[in-house]
C-alpha cells in the first residue's frame, strides 16, 4: 500500500479533485477504498496526491503541457517511456509504454527501449532522444555535445525544450511514485541481504578471499 495516506471521497472538499475521482474511478466509488481506474490502474497517485490539493493542481496542469507542445508525440512518449524504466519505475514506464502503442509506435520499438543502445530499429533522431533521457536521469543533465548537435539538427528550439522539461518531469514522477510507492511502484525493495541459514556455519570471507594470507 503507498506510504501516505489515501483522501477518501468524503473530505475531499477540492472541486478539481473531485473531478478527477468522478471521471477516473466513476461518481458511486470511494477511491480511497475501491481502488482501480478505468484506465486499469490502481488510482493511488490521485488518492496520495489529494493530500495537497495545491501540489494536486500542479502536477494536473503539468500533464496538460501536452495539449498545446508541437513536439512529435511519439519522440515525446518515447524520453518519457525511457525516463521511466531508467528511473526503475514500473508504473511511469508501463504507462507510456501503453500510449506509444495507442499512438501506433511499433512492438519492436517498444520491446528495445531497454537495451536501445544495440537495437538497429531506432532512427538516429531517436536514439539521440534515448541517449538525451539517459543523461537527463542517469548524468543529471550531463549530455554530450555530439547527442545535442542531432537534436538540433532535427528540432526546433522550442521542441527540444519541450523534450527536456517533458521528459525530466517524468524522471520526478517515477521518482516520487518509487518513493511514495504510488501504483506499480507499490512493491518491496528488491536488494536485500541473503543471510546464511540459521545453524549453518561459514568461515571468514575476507580471509578466503585474500587467500589465507
Amino acid at each position: 500500500m503507498p506510504r501516505l495516506r489515501e483522501v477518501p471521497r468524503a473530505e475531499v472538499t477540492d472541486e478539481r479533485i473531485l473531478f478527477f475521482y468522478d471521471r477516473l474511478f466513476g461518481p458511486d466509488k470511494d477511491p480511497a477504498v475501491d481502488h482501480g481506474t478505468i484506465h486499469a490502474t490502481p488510482g493511488d497517485w490521485w488518492t496520495v496526491f489529494a493530500q495537497s490539493p495545491d501540489v494536486f493542481r500542479h502536477a494536473v496542469k503539468g500533464f496538460a503541457v501536452y495539449r498545446n507542445a508541437t513536439l512529435d508525440p511519439k519522440l515525446r512518449e518515447l524520453g518519457q517511456s525511457r525516463a521511466g524504466y531508467a528511473r526503475g519505475s514500473q508504473f511511469v514506464f508501463s504507462q507510456h509504454c501503453k500510449q506509444m502503442r495507442s499512438l501506433g509506435v511499433s512492438e519492436e520499438k517498444i520491446a528495445a527501449i531497454p537495451h536501445w543502445q544495440i537495437a538497429d530499429c531506432f532512427s538516429e533522431l531517436e536514439r539521440a532522444i534515448l541517449a538525451y533521457t539517459d543523461g537527463l536521469v542517469y548524468d543529471g543533465g550531463r549530455v554530450p555535445d555530439e547527442v545535442f548537435a542531432v537534436l538540433k539538427a532535427n528540432l526546433s528550439d522550442p521542441e527540444i525544450l519541450q523534450l527536456t522539461y517533458i521528459t525530466a518531469l517524468y524522471d520526478m514522477h517515477a521518482t516520487m511514485c518509487r518513493a511514495l510507492r504510488l501504483e506499480f511502484d507499490d512493491r518491496p525493495e528488491p536488494v536485500e541481504e541473503v543471510r546464511i541459514p540459521e545453524g549453518v556455519e561459514v568461515a571468514d570471507l575476507s580471509a578466503d578471499l585474500s587467500g589465507g594470507q
